[in-house]
């Protein structure tokens, strides 16, 4: 029997393979257990949890878990097709109202998931020939929801409030024109500049839409979020943001005035062509909601543990950037010596996960450190000996 000679195509991606290898730029997936935990096991692994989105422990929450249960209880496993056909459950009523309310917002819709909303609101509400202006750190799935609109994608630098403005100034004045931006940047740990941001939408006429995905739970004097701790919250027109990471669940939500969120609901493909979240999912966003409003004891704790962490981490030399929250980026550069730095990080026992292009810009590799309230101090002290004999040994810090 005469063997098959391989494909084209198949040798092409090896070699597009074997060339991610070579630049340290290959992803591996690895099995995590009590990720939501401040210590979990990797690949059996007993590790300091020092790479979770689960910024104030909610994802282990004994109510969120209870709630999850009785929602599948009363609900099912699955909500069986789409919303707009028979998967819009009873939870979905009722955690919407929660979220609007929690916001003081107009109107809101649950996603399922701040890929899938991003990709569809952009994509709904531009065209050929309309303008998206994006900051250049922002999410990927931004990026890819601009790249499905088929705008004019320009993309301004990091919170270059100038560069923005050119931007603006050469866009039709007759074209609908989108300015998008993360409030606290993922990889980079800062904030968007939303005071100017909105003077210049304002200035220039067009829309804004702000992602909250990693300020929601966090800031506001109920956990609202980034726009509503600067009380701007009125004067944004599109807030996204995440029930996965703060809120310990899963999904995401858009709000704004009632007639954008009809629109959305007639126009977002992500939303229509989706089957819906199922309810326990539901019933752990609803809890967080209600639960997050009232215990800011977690949101200081985890303010507490971030600047102890960031201001330990400049002391020993290392350069975060301009990291002002829980998201604190040690900056290596080169890819093979960031690799190099997390597993040792990770054989000393600090789960501390790699950030490489195209995540991050190109010489621009580093290790994300997140901080959550759960972390004691004494868990944060053993880390950081172990980061600086570590740095030093590479020959990063003096």
């Amino acid at each position: 029997m005469k063997v098959q000679e391989k494909s084209q195509w198949e040798e092409e991606i090896k070699a597009e393979l074997a060339d991610l290898e070579a630049l340290s730029q290959k992803r591996h997936l690895v099995t995590s257990e009590s990720a939501e935990q401040s210590w979990l096991r990797i690949n059996g692994k007993k590790m300091l949890n020092l790479a979770s989105n689960n910024y104030l422990g909610y994802a282990g929450d004994e109510r969120l878990k209870k709630a999850m249960i009785e929602a599948v209880d009363k609900y099912g496993a699955g909500a069986t097709a789409s919303r707009l056909i028979v998967g819009n459950h009873p939870l979905y009523k009722e955690t919407e109202a929660a979220l609007i309310k929690w916001k003081r917002a107009e109107a809101g819709i649950i996603v399922n998931s701040g890929y899938t909303g991003n990709l569809g609101i952009i994509s709904a509400l531009l065209g050929r020939g309309d303008y998206v202006f994006s900051d250049k750190l922002n999410h990927a799935s931004i990026v890819d929801g601009v790249v499905l609109s088929r705008a004019k994608h320009q993309r301004y630098r990091h919170n270059d409030l100038k560069h923005l403005e050119s931007l603006l100034q050469k866009a039709p004045a007759d074209k609908r024109k989108l300015i998008v931006t993360d409030s606290l940047f993922s990889m980079d740990g800062d904030f968007a500049h939303l005071v100017e941001l909105i003077q210049l939408k304002e200035q220039y006429n067009a829309i804004l839409m702000v992602d909250e995905a990693h300020s929601s739970g966090i800031y506001g004097k109920n956990g609202e979020g980034y726009a509503h701790h600067l009380n701007l919250q009125n004067r944004i027109d599109i807030q996204m943001g995440t029930f996965s990471k703060a809120l310990g669940s899963f999904g995401a939500y858009v709000i704004g005035k009632k007639w954008l969120i009809d629109y959305l609901t007639n126009r977002m493909r992500s939303f229509i062509y989706s089957t819906a979240l199922p309810p326990a999912v539901l019933g752990a966003a609803k809890t967080a909601i209600e639960i997050v409003q009232f215990e800011p004891e977690r949101r200081a704790s985890l303010q507490t543990n971030a600047r102890y962490f960031r201001e330990a981490l400049i002391d020993l030399g290392f350069d975060i950037g301009g990291s002002e929250s829980q998201i604190v980026p040690v900056i290596i550069g080169e890819n093979e010596t960031t690799m190099m730095f997390a597993k040792a990080l990770q054989k000393e026992g600090i789960a501390a996960v790699p950030v490489r292009p195209p995540t991050v810009p190109e010489n621009e590799a580093r290790i994300r450190f997140t901080l959550t309230a759960a972390h004691q101090k004494e868990d944060l002290d053993w880390s950081l000996n172990r980061i600086a004999d570590i740095g030093k040994k590479m020959g990063l810090i003096g």
